[in-house]
């Protein structure tokens, strides 16, 4: 059985998806489709700790489905605007995780990913899979990975 690790970046799916298309990600949907493919060895999805009660819901969906949920301070600037990055975080989880695993899943449309993924495939010879909204995903990102999965209705509430 193929072992399969997952590595979600919550924010750019979250704002992706409803960008694109105003309806939100089924991780359900998601997580029942890959468990279909093979073993789930590594789950974590990177989101911003915010203290409100959608956020705490969501949360706690996302770890009743399965993953590991890695949370990261929202931090507004004195000029208002926000911050909020796991890009380094989820860099060094995929590069521990990716020697043990068949296949790499990264949920995301940054750009910012591509070395990462051309770096395990050349590395481990790990299969790499990118979801993403396609018009909103980097084609950097879409032509290193071994297969890109576009995101459409049949993934979203």
């Amino acid at each position: 059985m193929r072992k399969i690790a997952i590595f979600v970046d919550v924010q750019n799916i979250y704002y992706t998806t409803r960008d694109a298309f105003q309806r939100p990600f089924n991780y359900r949907m998601f997580w029942q489709e890959i468990m279909a493919q093979g073993d789930i060895v590594v789950a974590n999805a990177y989101a911003i700790a915010r203290n409100d009660d959608q956020q705490h819901k969501f949360q706690k969906a996302l770890k009743h489905i399965g993953f590991e949920i890695k949370l990261k301070p929202f931090i507004q600037r004195s000029d208002g605007s926000a911050k909020g990055d796991w890009d380094v975080g989820i860099t060094i989880d995929v590069l521990e995780h990716a020697a043990d695993v068949d296949t790499v899943i990264l949920l995301s449309g940054d750009g910012d990913f591509d070395l990462l993924l051309a770096k395990i495939k050349a590395k481990y010879q790990v299969q790499t899979h990118v979801y993403g909204v396609e018009k909103l995903t980097a084609n950097s990102l879409i032509n290193v990975a071994d297969k890109f999965h576009p995101i459409d209705s049949s993934l979203l509430l």
